[in-house]
């Protein structure tokens, strides 16, 4: 869910109460389970149409609706599959055991001119208990937002770590004009899509500040290579954080938020150096050794993984940013670039040039350690990012003739793509706000 739309809902939500007459004191086991795993099955999930409080007609379709909406966030994280309602026509009073079920959603609605009150169940059918049961109310309009807050609390029940319903994912598109590109955002399931830009020249390199209330981008609508931030709760408030001659390209923030490395040429070579959230330069990270771009952080902030072409070609390196101790740490690929680090596990994504396509591999940053390629087919991988609970990654993928943003499980497992927008979809970034 946008920022934006976060803050103007806090009001309406019954605060996401769990509501008492829902929730069954006896069912509180949660369900670990390993997402991406390849040896556990995936959870089988009904989700039956939701039931109206009131009268039928419209109201029927809107329960479709509203299950349906559910059901696909639900299985956007990669470990349940849903059982078509075709299968129970939709019923909430069906055999679930014999369906092969192991939860169902149990839900209703009321409406009342603009606004509804959602109330979920979570039931574990082998037990017949309920795990989980909570009430929200506010806008019509901002449903989706209550079924993925609603979702998030049912992925944590059963893995122990927050769902992904409720995040924002960023990228940059373009239709015709190639020259005429902007940063746009979107919620999981590409309902609510949100233009964050309107330069109409170039902008490239969305990053999300650490919380996602804000976005760092750069655009060259001036004429030089800028780079600003926006407030995305604040009608897109936007402020210059460095307009120094030549390039100004953010590269990623560090854990806390308050500095980000960003590459900047104003002394003539393309070098690394860490910036305060102000503009003020901190420290200059590398110098003079070729092109240096991409720097991506280790979660706890001692060292980074950056993209250098000193040798030749664009490869990754590793530095110790204690002790500036550099290591190149790819040496398989004629190319190696836009490395992206764990969330909280000493790992890279990053995209290499193999056989004259860019692939999506995984390795972790020491010299000597063997990569994963997790894409095979015959297309262009690029511009890959994780999820923020480390489980999925984002990139983009040539389509036909056009990029678009996809997605799979860590292990390459669930390939998909992700909105059904049109154009050119390019530089996904998810936001962070675990």
């Amino acid at each position: 869910m946008t920022t934006l739309a976060k803050t103007a809902l806090l009001p309406l939500l019954l605060a996401a109460v769990l509501c008492a007459p829902f929730f069954n004191a006896q069912a509180q086991e949660r369900v670990y389970l390993e997402i991406g795993s390849t040896d556990v099955r995936k959870i089988r999930f009904a989700v039956p149409w939701f039931l109206s409080r009131q009268s039928q007609g419209e109201a029927v379709e809107l329960g479709k609706e509203i299950a349906d909406i559910l059901a696909k966030s639900l299985k956007f994280h990669g470990i349940i599959e849903i059982i078509p309602t075709s299968a129970y026509n939709g019923s909430q009073n069906s055999d679930w055991k014999n369906l092969g079920a192991d939860f169902t959603v149990q839900g209703v609605y009321e409406t009342s001119a603009n606004a509804i009150t959602l109330e979920m169940r979570l039931f574990n059918v082998a037990t017949d208990t309920m795990i989980l049961g909570k009430s929200y109310s506010g806008k019509l309009s901002h449903k989706n937002e209550m079924l993925y807050r609603f979702c998030d609390s049912v992925i944590e029940d059963l893995t122990g770590s927050k769902g992904l319903a409720d995040t924002q994912i960023s990228f940059v598109a373009h239709e015709l004009d190639a020259r005429k590109k902007e940063v746009y955002t979107s919620d999981i399931l590409g309902s609510e899509l949100r233009q964050v830009t309107r330069h109409k020249n170039l902008v490239v390199a969305p990053r999300y500040v650490p919380g996602g209330t804000f976005l760092t981008y750069t655009s060259y609508h001036t004429g030089n290579q800028n780079l600003y931030i926006t407030d995305l709760r604040q009608n897109k408030i936007t402020r210059v954080l460095s307009r120094r001659m030549g390039m100004n390209l953010a590269s990623e923030w560090m854990p806390d938020g308050q500095s980000m490395f960003i590459t900047l040429s104003y002394k003539g070579n393309p070098d690394l150096y860490l910036m305060h959230k102000s503009g003020t330069i901190i420290e200059q990270i590398t110098e003079n050794a070729g092109i240096n771009v991409s720097a991506t952080v280790s979660p706890d902030g001692n060292h980074i993984v950056f993209v250098s072409d000193r040798f030749g070609s664009p490869q990754l390196f590793l530095m110790d940013l204690k002790t500036k101790k550099t290591q190149r740490i790819t040496f398989t690929g004629t190319e190696n670039a836009e490395p992206s680090w764990h969330p909280r596990e000493n790992l890279i994504v990053y995209s290499s040039l193999r056989n004259g396509l860019y692939q999506i591999c995984l390795k972790k940053p020491e010299q000597g350690e063997p990569s994963i390629q997790l894409t095979t087919d015959l297309s262009h991988h690029e511009s890959p990012s994780w999820s923020p609970d480390g489980n999925q990654i984002i990139y983009s993928k040539q389509d036909g003739s056009e990029n678009k943003i996809y997605a799979m499980m860590r292990n390459g497992h669930f390939q998909r793509r992700l909105f059904p927008y049109s154009g050119n979809q390019i530089y996904p970034r998810w936001e962070v706000n675990y």
